[in-house]
């Protein structure tokens, strides 16, 4: 795929924002739509973020907002997407057919020229399922993601890929010497499983 503005997707975690802070790094990366990954798109400690309040508030800077919780959501209803441990089973909610279909709307947006971001509460992309799960799926297309992070610093999926390699395999040089039939890329993909179950919403008696 042909890498260009409209083909990049970012990632923001609003709470290292104030909201003016927030809607102004948007439009200093073009952002015209802005798709809200939470389950339940509210918070008590920052209330400027409760769903129909930034709604008008983006409104007001000329940016879209759409709520994907069904598409996107960290928690889901049914329990199939849950493992034996009791954890969202990223991997396998990605399969579903509502996120596939939320994939497929973005991507058309985007044949559409409108540039968007997920946005949910984190700061660090690390921590969050919209760059475990959601991002994921648009990097394994080709899309070009791009995190922003706090006070507007971007961090690249390579960049990203790199510290949840050494996250989990930091001595992964060492392993190679010993084990050559891992590659980075097996490794990366066992990464985001370790992460996945350090993050991922967990139901009791799934």
């Amino acid at each position: 795929m042909e890498q260009s503005m409209v083909s990049t997707v970012y990632t923001i975690g609003y709470s290292s924002f104030t909201s003016d802070e927030f809607w102004k790094t948007l439009v200093k990366n073009h952002v015209q739509l802005v798709i809200d990954v939470r389950s339940t798109p509210f918070s008590k400690r920052y209330p400027e973020y409760n769903k129909d309040v930034l709604k008008e508030f983006l409104a007001q800077h000329r940016i879209f907002y759409r709520n994907y919780a069904r598409e996107f959501g960290a928690r889901q209803e049914d329990h199939k997407f849950y493992t034996r441990d009791g954890y969202l089973d990223f991997e396998l909610f990605s399969q579903s057919e509502a996120f596939r279909s939320g994939v497929e709307k973005l991507c058309k947006s985007m044949e559409q020229d409108y540039i968007f971001a997920l946005m949910c509460a984190e700061k660090n992309p690390i921590d969050c399922h919209r760059a475990i799960m959601v991002s994921r799926a648009f990097s394994d297309k080709g899309y070009r993601v791009l995190h922003i992070l706090p006070h507007g610093k971007i961090l690249t999926q390579d960049d990203f890929n790199q510290e949840l390699l050494d996250k989990y395999y930091p001595s992964r040089f060492q392993l190679s010497l010993i084990d050559s039939s891992k590659s980075d890329a097996d490794l990366l993909k066992q990464a985001y499983r370790y992460r996945n179950a350090d993050i991922g919403y967990r139901m009791e008696d799934v």
